[in-house]
């Protein structure tokens, strides 16, 4: 497509999707309750959006709420097709192409078993790690795409990590770290009671000190784009 001919999909698109919710407002007006679909990451809705989320169901009883998880390509898919509302996304996306409000700035650290011992001693830079099998999340998951990009950017591929496990569930790879089976990147809320236990333990590496956002998303000029971010600031203020 042309520049121009996508502006136009996108936003026939937008207001395809804004018929569905049109729909469904006069289908629910006469027992006053609404619903709204909410994409969230595997971090996120895992470790990140519990407490806000049972406030605004407190204080929200006539919305039926969804909660739809994915990696970040996954919703991004979900939204383009009018599946969700909202997403809740911790990976890169095009922020041209979507309205968005930060959530939060989390920290980005490498994880191991408190006890780990390092292949080639104790490691001081990302390349001290690469003898280490590596856990890590499947492509298209935003925790993965951020690690890929900040190795490509030190010239590193994750090709050069010899061993490796791909787990499409961040609590299997917590408990596969607590067990010692490897190393891994991630948000550090995902990991930080084990941290505050004693059982996992951040990797302090010079050359790797790096912070992230979650963002709220959705569809670039939607007619509820008003409505959206309400809810979006509503949930931000329960954190």
């Amino acid at each position: 497509l042309t520049s121009a001919g996508k502006i136009l999909y996108n936003r026939l698109e937008t207001l395809c999707n804004d018929e569905k919710m049109l729909k469904q407002e006069i289908q629910t007006s006469s027992s006053d309750i609404s619903s709204l679909s909410i994409g969230v990451t595997m971090t996120v809705g895992e470790y990140a959006l519990i407490v806000p989320l049972a406030e605004f169901l407190k204080n929200h009883p006539n919305i039926n709420v969804h909660i739809h998880f994915g990696n970040t390509q996954d919703l991004l898919k979900m939204m383009e097709y009018g599946e969700i509302n909202l997403a809740l996304v911790e990976g890169y996306y095009p922020k041209e192409e979507y309205e968005h409000v930060n959530y939060s700035i989390e920290q980005y650290v490498a994880i191991c078993a408190i006890h780990h011992e390092f292949k080639h001693g104790t490691p001081k830079k990302l390349r001290d790690l690469l003898g280490e099998r590596l856990l890590i999340r499947e492509k298209g998951s935003g925790t993965r795409n951020i690690l890929e990009r900040n190795l490509e950017a030190k010239g590193i591929s994750l090709s050069e990590f010899v061993h490796f496990t791909e787990v499409e569930n961040m609590h299997t790879i917590i408990g596969l770290l607590e067990k010692d089976c490897g190393i891994s990147f991630l948000y550090r809320i995902a990991a930080e009671k084990q941290i505050q236990n004693q059982r996992l333990k951040e990797i302090k590496l010079s050359d790797f000190q790096m912070e992230h956002e979650f963002d709220f998303i959705w569809e670039k000029k939607s007619a509820y784009s008003d409505k959206f971010y309400e809810i979006c600031k509503e949930l931000i203020s329960y954190k």
